[in-house]
């Protein structure tokens, strides 16, 4: 396992070597006091530049210089490139599991450790987290996302995954990066939800836990309304139709199985 992995001392289990993910595009005011609130986790940080300008940059490699791993794209591919990336480069480290967690601030640090609890129990499961949203998330975005949550139930004929657009999951590295190479799952906004619907097809195990929400007053966006929404829209289409010729193993897997875990 390499040196990267090992100097660290496990406070999870020591069958398994997780890290935290963190994909980064142009948040030089919050991403050093994210990386300080997660350093407390006691794993190594993997940070991926996508193609930030000269001052996260220059945040970014200060902060390699304080020990954090960091990846640089050479441009700005989107979210989706920029994770898939960074989890080709964590299993090269290694690492046999990876936190998902954004840059800009917006989840509580208290409530990750429950997802690396997982690795005590279901190291095989993908934890999704699910929001718990304070006062100050925008209602168009609280009420839109159901969009998209229906979508999901639909094309997986389950109610496994609570929240699929949720920037904290924690991943096992190794199948997830023999999924992506036979589906992408886009560069860009598709990516997290259209991720977690076709590991649910193909049966690997979910669980859900809660994270809390804050959306901050001065945050960044980078959703592109009209781009991101008709991406957004084609995967939808293309997953119902990938749906509609699984569906008589997706029937019969709801037969033979209970729901996967998941907090109530």
């Amino acid at each position: 396992m390499a040196e990267y992995v090992t100097k660290y001392s496990p406070k999870y289990s020591p069958k398994y070597a997780p890290c935290v993910l963190i994909p980064v595009y142009n948040h030089p005011a919050t991403i050093g006091s994210v990386c300080d609130e997660l350093a407390a986790l006691g794993i190594p940080l993997l940070l991926v530049d996508d193609g930030s300008d000269a001052e996260c940059a220059a945040e970014l490699d200060r902060l390699a210089e304080h020990g954090h791993h960091l990846l640089r794209l050479a441009y700005n591919q989107g979210k989706g490139a920029a994770v898939r990336a960074g989890l080709a480069h964590a299993e090269q480290l290694g690492f046999t599991h990876a936190l998902q967690v954004d840059a800009d601030g917006q989840h509580a640090s208290d409530d990750l450790p429950a997802f690396l609890a997982e690795l005590d129990t279901s190291p095989e499961a993908l934890v999704i987290g699910y929001p718990r949203y304070d006062a100050s998330v925008p209602k168009i975005r609280f009420y839109g996302r159901y969009a998209t949550h229906v979508w999901v139930w639909i094309n997986t004929l389950s109610l496994d995954i609570r929240d699929s657009m949720c920037g904290v999951r924690l991943y096992p590295v190794a199948p997830l990066n023999r999924l992506l190479a036979r589906h992408a799952c886009g560069d860009r906004m598709t990516y997290d939800t259209e991720v977690l619907v076709r590991w649910h097809w193909m049966g690997g195990a979910v669980s859900n836990k809660p994270v809390r929400v804050q959306y901050p007053q001065d945050g960044v966006s980078h959703f592109a309304l009209w781009r991101d929404n008709r991406q957004i829209a084609g995967m939808h289409t293309r997953l119902f139709f990938g749906m509609l010729w699984r569906l008589p193993r997706l029937i019969a897997r709801r037969f033979r199985q209970p729901s996967s875990k998941g907090s109530p």
